[in-house]
């Protein structure tokens, strides 16, 4: 559905669009990227798509072909967070592609990989604390906190303790300086089996970006800003993220249930959301052939109800815990 020279292959765009149809007015994609959404939007029929991204990067390399859709598509600099904000109109669909982009990725000078050699820093946006800021200053249990609650390591305290006696040595400064000491941690990876530190970046990165909250902000603008029947559609690449749609949704859409089975029934909140679909997508075998980065996606989508949007709380979502002196690390 994108265009033949699209950098990078939209993950899951073909059941996205299948689950949103018709595509028609205007949408808002959240997470911009190399464009891959947008266009796919575009050509599916989308009056206007407005992409958002908190990188720069990603409009400076779409000046090359977005030209060719004219007024139809426009960008905003921002966070998804604030996606309620773009637009003057309400929305008839809003695209979440979370986590990072395989164009940050790519670049060795912003930090995200340990593939190659570069500077720590992990920042979307290239404003603000970076990673090795974070590794540099954060407390011990700090580290371990966030290497376990967000990328799932059960060897964070191990990793923790090392990065804070090597940085008594010298600050961490580049992506492999991090990557050789979280190897030291772990046994040597067999064949097949992802990077020693990939769970440790992924954390990290994770922290700098505040990317749960951002999730959470996301998912509380797109119930404000679509109108009834608009689409809401996420895509997510790990466990946590998705636990977090998926919990958020099913509240939203009155199947979150009560939490105690002898409590007397009460009238529930008349829900912001139904469900389109009321399990996850994934990626079919010829998408898993083309693109083997799909194989951890997983697609939820759901349609806005008439129902005023209302406050939403973190309890029960699934949200991991953190606490950071730092608010900027949260």
């Amino acid at each position: 559905m994108s265009a033949p020279d699209a950098p990078h292959i939209p993950v899951l765009l073909r059941p996205l669009l299948a689950a949103v149809a018709p595509v028609t007015g205007l949408w808002l994609d959240g997470t911009f990227g190399a464009g891959g959404y947008a266009r796919g939007l575009l050509a599916a029929g989308a009056d206007h798509v407005i992409g958002v991204d908190r990188d720069p990067l990603a409009f400076e390399m779409a000046a090359d072909w977005a030209g060719e859709y004219g007024d139809k598509l426009s960008f905003s600099l921002g966070t998804f967070g604030k996606l309620d904000t773009y637009a003057d109109n309400f929305l008839d669909g809003v695209v979440l592609d979370l986590g990072v982009s395989s164009m940050q990725l790519d670049r060795a000078d912003r930090g995200f990989s340990f593939m190659k050699d570069g500077p720590l820093d992990m920042r979307m946006s290239q404003t603000g604390p970076s990673a090795a800021d974070l590794v540099n200053t954060a407390s011990e249990a700090e580290l371990a906190d966030i290497i376990f609650q967000y990328g799932e390591e059960r060897a964070s305290r191990r990793i923790a303790k090392a990065i804070v006696t090597a940085r008594l040595i010298a600050p961490f400064e580049t992506t492999l300086q991090l990557a050789d000491v979280i190897e030291t941690c772990l046994p040597r990876s067999k064949p097949g089996q992802s990077h020693p530190a990939t769970r440790s970046f992924q954390a990290i990165r994770i922290a700098v970006n505040d990317e749960f909250g951002e999730l959470l902000a996301g998912l509380q603008a797109a119930e404000r800003a679509l109108k009834p029947g608009g689409k809401l559609a996420v895509v997510t690449f790990h466990s946590l993220e998705d636990r977090v749609v998926k919990r958020y949704l099913a509240a939203r859409s009155g199947g979150a249930g009560r939490a105690n089975r002898y409590a007397p029934e009460t009238e529930d909140e008349k829900p912001q959301f139904k469900l389109i679909s009321r399990r996850a997508i994934g990626p079919d075998d010829e998408e898993l052939a083309a693109n083997p980065r799909s194989r951890s996606a997983k697609l939820r989508v759901a349609m806005r109800t008439e129902h005023p949007s209302g406050p939403m709380q973190r309890t029960g979502l699934g949200m991991p815990k953190i606490s950071l002196k730092d608010d900027a690390h949260a």
